[in-house]
């Protein structure tokens, strides 16, 4: 009850003061259409401060399913139906303390995977030094971003349903191995040109606070040598080239994620809010509840060490796009040997690409389709397992701040052990979805 008091409140403080305080902020994103295929946000100062501004935003979405699945395992599927999932929403807040200093604060008001009113993150982020009368070398060139954040390891971070956040996704759902962490550090950005953008992250490699002193309290494995003494900082480099020319947009973007040992790392599990499709190769026991939440995806379980590289290309011809992903990485958890396969970590490797044409004016609807494919070791297993998907989507934005979505997906799961839910699975059928986004 106190949690539902605490969300009643929220939004109604949210529609109060939306008339007041809906405002653009410096150096951000749109939360609406037209922060559709927006990366980074750029250097040029395309809003002048002046005072203090504080934009409250908020995504909603819905969704009716029709999904059907089977398997040849011998553990049973929970018996799937046609209907309605649980809503989602998000409540943000934007705040531009001074001239090219803005916080933002993102909270979770409803998940699948949460009940309760939670928060994801926050940050703050600096593109100008006012208190140093702002000097033009950092105005032009610098960005620094400081807080508990979502990473930015590669770019599908930035075309992903986060929550009621789904306006700028194409598709139902996200990628069959979502990248996706939030993690305390900071980020330093170098635009040596208008086209080039450089970053350097150090982050705790954690999804939340921790300051235990693993040298006197270590988690013990059950291989040799693969018990935690330490906890190593995450770093993450990405450089990208992102410029339009005779009418053609080009970006191309290559991310690194790297970590040698840490408690626990979730880079491909970081997701608190849970997967598009509800209850697809999840077993008898599942309910409508929390958990499980990631049904459809997959997750290689890299939660002790991780090396991981991603490169995307993205190319934008009128309404024509093309966004590709290809990602290679190794790693390896607490509960296994180093080097346990052929002498090297477990290996996974992804390939994704998304052909969308945008139509009718300002590109109000779209058609698009994704081929998605995953090969990966997992732990105990002496051959790779294969996930492969195809999703058809089409969307309308009656206004830049509603999108009505529809997708037809198929998916099939190969080489997973006799027990295991997934062993011969495949679901398929259609989601259709609404979408709010201010």
């Amino acid at each position: 009850m106190k949690n539902l008091r605490l969300s009643l409140l929220s939004i109604l403080t949210m529609l109060l003061t939306l008339p007041l305080f809906s405002q653009k902020i410096q150096y951000s994103r749109e939360n609406n259409k037209d922060g559709i295929n927006t990366f980074e946000p750029t250097k040029v100062e395309e809003t002048q401060y002046d005072g203090f501004k504080l934009q409250i935003g908020g995504a909603f979405r819905q969704s009716y399913q029709a999904l059907s699945h089977e398997n040849t395992s011998t553990t049973k599927l929970y018996t799937l139906g046609n209907g309605f999932n649980l809503a989602a929403a998000n409540l943000n807040f934007d705040v531009q303390l001074d001239d090219g200093i803005r916080m933002f604060l993102e909270n979770y008001m409803a998940s699948r995977h949460h009940n309760e009113f939670w928060v994801k993150g926050g940050y703050i982020q600096i593109d100008k030094l006012p208190m140093f009368g702002n000097p033009e070398w950092y105005t032009k060139y610098v960005r620094v971003k400081l807080g508990h954040m979502e990473v930015n390891y590669g770019d599908t971070h930035f075309r992903r349903s986060d929550g009621g956040n789904a306006i700028w996704n194409p598709f139902i759902e996200n990628n069959i191995v979502d990248q996706f962490a939030t993690e305390i550090g900071g980020e330093a950005y170098i635009f040596p040109t208008k086209d080039i953008t450089l970053m350097l992250g150090v982050t705790n490699g954690l999804i939340r606070n921790n300051i235990l002193d693993y040298s006197k309290a270590p988690i013990i494995g059950t291989g040799k040598a693969d018990s935690i003494t330490s906890k190593s900082p995450s770093i993450i480099l990405k450089g990208s080239y992102d410029k339009t020319f005779d009418g053609v947009r080009f970006r191309l973007s290559a991310s690194m994620y790297a970590n040698p040992g840490s408690p626990s790392l979730t880079l491909y599990s970081g997701d608190r809010t849970g997967s598009g499709y509800f209850g697809v190769l999840e077993n008898s026991t599942y309910t409508n509840g929390t958990s499980p939440f990631t049904s459809g995806r997959f997750t290689p379980n890299f939660g002790n060490s991780i090396t991981a590289f991603m490169i995307n290309p993205f190319v934008k011809y009128k309404g024509f796009e093309l966004f590709g992903t290809f990602e290679t990485s190794s790693g390896k958890t607490v509960n296994e040997k180093p080097e346990s396969v052929n002498g090297a970590d477990r290996k996974m490797t992804q390939y994704a690409i998304d052909a969308v044409y945008r139509f009718l004016p300002n590109e109000q609807a779209f058609i698009a389709a994704r081929y998605n494919s995953v090969t990966a070791r997992l732990q105990s297993y002496t051959a790779d397992v294969d996930v492969k998907r195809t999703a058809i989507a089409a969307g309308w934005y009656p206004t830049k701040n509603l999108l009505l979505k529809g997708e037809y997906v198929s998916q099939t799961f190969d080489g997973f052990l006799p027990a295991d839910v997934r062993n011969g699975g495949k679901f398929s059928g259609v989601v259709v979805e609404a979408v709010v986004g201010f």
